[in-house]
């Protein structure tokens, strides 16, 4: 027999959708990001603003940078949409709200949400709770990744169509893989319909953080190795780039940090700033693109 799925969702998950309700709740407007469905989700009590992972003053960069490399994806999804693609996939999609919160963009598409089978089904449960339902362009994929099962596989087999566009987004998981599991999801995308985008966030290395930021990683490394999910990759942008061109994705770009907190946090006059360290590979799969292609412009 099958082993039951355990209905929870992960605790990154919940720490990212609590994060991002506390940006509305406590920084000043405009809000980069406005993202309370994940809060109703997670329902935690009354109480959740005391955790101590919820400190307003001490995670006050960490929620920057979550609801900065969220809105950069959505930003990206809404202009690849306007160019006609039709299909969004996340990968380790926790409990992303882009399809309650955007219902007029998601309708363009087919969003493929893929993750662990317990966040799914308590993703799932929720959904129909609340009333958001699970909408006909919605696919919820679940993937024991421990059992070794494809990802591959089982989003295609949820109806992603490999011979159309797409826009692959992977944000706050490739710490948690290694190199080889990167650079065959790298492989795999590379070999994806021409005009294809992929946005795949990545840690840099301690020595390439802005000082300040530097123990803020080493408390993140400390929470995920006690939780069982220790980070295990680190990039400089360089050496990401080079497992992008060796996958075939010649025309790989590095986005830094610090662009993303130019373009959604220059003016506040509250000093709200995203923390340094998690940097963006930006690619489109251009025709002839794959392992052994030659290198684009």
């Amino acid at each position: 027999m099958p082993n039951e799925v355990t209905e929870a969702p992960d605790n990154t998950a919940v720490r990212c959708a609590l994060w991002r309700a506390m940006h509305v709740r406590v920084d000043a407007a405009p809000h980069v990001l406005e993202d309370e469905v994940g809060l109703r989700l997670v329902d935690p009590g009354d109480d959740w603003p005391e955790r101590p992972d919820m400190d307003p003053a001490a995670t006050r960069a960490f929620r920057a940078a979550m609801v900065a490399r969220a809105r950069f994806v959505e930003d990206l999804v809404a202009e690849q949409a306007e160019r006609g693609v039709t299909q969004y996939v996340i990968l380790g999609a926790g409990l992303d709200t882009f399809a309650q919160r955007r219902p007029e963009l998601g309708a363009r598409l087919r969003l493929f949400e893929v993750d662990q089978p317990g966040t799914q089904a308590f993703k799932r449960r929720r959904l129909t709770e609340l009333g958001y339902g699970i909408p006909p362009w919605l696919h919820l994929v679940p993937v024991d990744f421990e059992a070794g099962e494809s990802w591959w596989e089982r989003l295609t087999a949820a109806g992603f169509d490999p011979h159309r566009p797409a826009v692959i987004a992977s944000t706050g998981v490739s710490m948690y893989l290694t190199k080889d599991a990167i650079s065959a999801t790298l492989r795999r995308i590379a070999g994806l319909a021409p005009g294809s985008t992929l946005a795949l966030s990545f840690l840099l290395p301690a020595e390439l953080l802005e000082a300040a930021d530097r123990p803020g990683l080493r408390t993140s490394q400390e929470g995920a190795r006690a939780s069982g999910t220790p980070f295990v990759s680190f990039f400089s942008p360089q050496d990401m780039l080079s497992l992008a061109r060796e996958a075939g994705l010649g025309n790989a770009r590095h986005v830094p940090g610090a662009a993303l907190a130019e373009r959604y946090f220059a003016g506040r006059t509250d000093g709200l700033r995203p923390s340094s360290g998690e940097d963006f590979l930006l690619a489109t799969v251009r025709p002839g693109n794959g392992p052994g292609a030659a290198p684009g412009p």
